[in-house]
């Protein structure tokens, strides 16, 4: 964390980045509730962007950012702009664990975002890790970027690996992370839709499909994809593209059936892979390099109307700007 400001900062300005899922298996409910899994995260190049400043009365707020305001392709409608907010959630968090006094620990959180709401891109809990590193170096706690991921794993299964980034293999509810070698940037093409899915809905109806037999049963503790690794660290896209699977995509996409047109399309079009992108409804299509992901995203966006978004990973995780 060297490099960092130090305690005369009164603003730290921090961006922390999405992810998708290249490949998600998800077991039965454990007696708590929470499925275990074993998935491979990518943190990718579509970020949120956090800016705390300091408040002199003690007070905690968060609001969004005049930029993200002003019409933009993320809808914010659904969005909680109070304690209920997981960036706010992760700030009171860090105070009360750390035993900080509320009245000389005061902030507000201007969050900008560009992940998509409710998209199973971890948006939210990349807020959340962008709020924990920015009040961490506001408030100058000498916490390490381990200490903070191991700090946020009570947010939310997704925080822990925006705080670290790059690929991880991430197994029992997620947060048990443990980094991947990716030799080269994959390439892929989000396709975020124009409404939100539920992550616990979406689970929910997981369960109902196995018990109708119309899903395949999951192990108890899922295990990793090697293939998935294997092709990350060899660098090889369409290795990538065989290995790739997600439990969750037939849930998604029987909760939301347009997805499965918008896949075909992607397919059409050159796609190596189309795939829901964790509990979706987010798309993203496996692209062989830049330019045919670039190619790839103005194809579909034409076909379908739907914005289409070139990006790539691993990328670092929360950083301060």
């Amino acid at each position: 964390m060297s490099g960092l400001p130090g305690p005369s900062a009164r603003h730290v300005t921090v961006r922390a980045p999405g992810k998708v899922n290249l490949s998600l298996r998800v077991g039965p409910p454990r007696p708590d509730g929470y499925h275990p899994v074993a998935s491979v995260y990518l943190a990718v190049s579509l970020a949120e962007t956090v800016t705390a400043v300091a408040r002199p009365d003690g007070d905690a707020r968060i609001t969004l950012a005049e930029s993200t305001r002003r019409p933009s392709s993320v809808d914010t409608r659904d969005v909680p702009w109070d304690e209920r907010n997981l960036a706010h959630r992760a700030a009171l968090h860090l105070r009360q664990s750390l035993g900080l006094a509320p009245e000389t620990h005061g902030v507000h959180l201007e969050v900008s975002k560009q992940v998509p709401v409710a998209g199973g891109m971890g948006g939210g809990s990349a807020d959340a890790a962008a709020a924990l590193l920015a009040c961490s170096v506001l408030w100058d706690t000498g916490l390490t970027r381990s200490e903070l991921a191991e700090l946020a794993a009570p947010l939310g299964a997704d925080v822990p690996f925006a705080v670290t980034g790059g690929a991880a293999v991430g197994r029992g509810t997620g947060t048990e992370l443990t980094p991947v070698a990716a030799r080269r940037p994959v390439h892929l093409v989000l396709v975020p839709a124009d409404a939100g899915l539920s992550t616990p809905v979406v689970f929910r109806t997981l369960d109902e499909l196995r018990s109708l037999g119309r899903a395949p049963e999951g192990q108890g503790e899922p295990a990793v994809d090697a293939d998935v690794v294997r092709a990350l660290a060899q660098a090889d896209p369409l290795a990538l593209a065989l290995a790739m699977e997600n439990d969750l995509q037939t849930p998604a996409v029987t909760l939301f059936p347009e997805l499965s047109d918008v896949m075909d399309v992607g397919l059409d079009e050159g796609a190596l892979r189309a795939m829901v992108s964790g509990s979706g409804p987010t798309l993203l299509l496996l692209a062989h390099s830049e330019q045919d992901a670039a190619r790839l995203a103005t194809a579909v966006q034409e076909r379908t109307g739907v914005a289409a978004l070139a990006v790539h990973g691993p990328v670092p995780g929360a950083n301060v700007l």
